[in-house]
């Protein structure tokens, strides 16, 4: 177990420096220039040199690539050009408010998925099977962004019933939070939900059409003890990593729905950033978001290897 650890934690280096190297190509490749944020349009070409100096971007790509391996190493992502404060500050200011919003919708996703897996999977091909179909493929199909302006037209501005934007309001409290919580997560939480459900059915009926569930079957085992105490918990393991792997995507997919709900976590952050070309924050968000992920990948191989040996032979 310690080495199969070892070799998976082994494969996340470079993995991460990959994430570097393309965070830092993709701040390459946008158009403008950092110093007309700063300094505006009408700065002197003197101020501008003394700034791109002074922000290192007066080196060479190779130069720049390594001033920001250099940086990062002692901790600096460097400084935010649209909050004026360091990027690290920025980041973890909202990190906690994407992980609970993150959080809530994975939860919310897991346990709504796989009931209604489990309850489709019950009965093959009958009314109830047939609309989870329907419901998942409709589910897979809508863009976050879409679904979520739906919802803020129909629970906030026709039935006035949520807010819908930010994340408090008025004297705040935890009935108040729970209120701005529910439209952005029920948002977050839709694909995945969707994913989970499709997982746990076609585990469940893999499993549910095995000789030991027959068997059980023979003896006179109730229908609902065979399903949630033989077969349900053998389909567990598929879905476990669906639900660690929705857990990674929840995290980038915060983006679009923060934004549309004005949920100041690290998805704001960045979409603000990207419409100021603020690179030293759009660098430092892409690569925590993308550390978050591979973490969480690497939590779900260990968890998986734990409850199935052979993986470890892998």
């Amino acid at each position: 177990m310690l080495s199969f650890i070892a070799r998976r934690a082994l494969q996340t280096i470079p993995v991460i420096f990959g994430v570097t190297l393309a965070t830092f190509l993709l701040s390459q490749i946008i158009p403008g220039d950092p110093t007309d944020i700063l300094l505006g349009p009408g700065a002197s070409e003197e101020a501008r040199a003394q700034l791109r100096q002074a922000l290192g971007l007066d080196r060479s790509a190779l130069g720049q690539y390594l001033l920001y391996l250099q940086n990062l190493v002692h901790g600096d992502f460097g400084q935010s050009l649209t909050f004026s404060k360091p990027v690290s500050e920025v980041l973890a200011s909202r990190m906690m408010n994407t992980a609970l919003l993150a959080f809530a919708a994975i939860v919310l996703a897991s346990v709504l998925g796989v009931a209604a897996g489990t309850f489709a999977a019950l009965k093959p091909g009958s009314l109830r099977d047939r609309a989870l179909t329907v419901v998942v493929l409709f589910l897979n199909s809508m863009p976050s962004f879409w679904l979520g302006l739906l919802l803020i037209l129909a629970f906030g501005l026709q039935l006035r019933l949520l807010p819908v934007s930010g994340m408090t309001s008025g004297d705040g409290g935890f009935v108040n939070l729970l209120a701005h919580m529910l439209l952005p997560t029920l948002t977050l939480a839709a694909w995945s939900l969707a994913a989970i459900a499709r997982m746990t059915r076609s585990s469940l009926l893999d499993v549910i059409g095995s000789d030991y569930v027959r068997t059980a079957r023979s003896r006179g085992i109730g229908e609902w003890r065979i399903v949630f105490f033989h077969a349900l918990p053998n389909a567990m393991p598929a879905v476990i990593t669906v639900i660690g792997m929705q857990m990674g995507f929840l995290l980038s997919g915060a983006v679009m729905t923060e934004t549309v709900f004005s949920w100041p976590g690290i998805g704001l952050a960045m979409y603000q950033a990207i419409s100021t070309r603020d690179i030293p924050l759009i660098q430092g968000g892409i690569l925590l978001l993308a550390v978050a992920f591979v973490l969480i990948n690497f939590t779900i191989d260990i968890l998986y290897a734990y409850f199935n040996p052979k993986i470890k032979l892998a």
